[in-house]
C-alpha cells in the first residue's frame, strides 16, 4: 500500500519493539502474529521508516466496525503526492572537453594531418 521497497515498523512507544525489519529473516517469527500479541490497539502509533528510499512515515492504528464486507483495512489521511525513491539531486561537474570522465584536453603541439 505505501510502495516501502526495504521497510524497518516499529511502535512508536519508546521501547523500540520492532515488528517487521528489512533484515532477511529478523522478524519471520512475527509474520503469524497478530498486532494485538504486540499490544498494538485503537490510538497505538507506528513507525515505518525505508532507508534505500529516505522515507519515513507515522500511522495511527484506529480500530473501526464499518468497513465493508471482505475488507481488512482502509488506509485514510494526508498521503504524500509522490510515493518512492527520491530523485537525485543534480550535482555540477566542471566538464571541459564534453565528458565526465575526469580526462584532461590534449596539449599536443606536433603536426596533425
Amino acid at each position: 500500500k505505501f510502495a516501502m521497497v526495504a521497510p524497518d515498523v516499529q511502535i512508536d512507544d519508546g521501547k523500540g519493539t520492532i515488528l517487521i525489519s528489512s533484515e532477511e529473516g529478523e522478524t519471520e517469527a512475527n509474520n503469524h502474529r497478530k498486532l494485538s500479541d504486540f499490544g498494538i490497539r485503537n490510538g497505538t502509533r507506528l513507525q515505518a521508516d525505508d532507508f534505500l528510499q529516505d522515507y519515513t512515515l507515522l500511522i495511527n492504528v484506529l480500530h473501526s466496525e464499518d468497513l465493508e464486507k471482505d475488507v481488512e483495512f482502509e488506509v485514510v489521511g494526508d498521503t504524500p503526492e509522490r510515493i518512492g525513491p527520491k530523485l537525485s539531486e543534480p550535482t555540477s561537474r566542471n566538464i571541459s572537453n564534453g565528458s565526465d570522465d575526469g580526462a584532461q584536453p590534449s596539449t599536443s603541439t606536433g603536426n596533425q594531418q
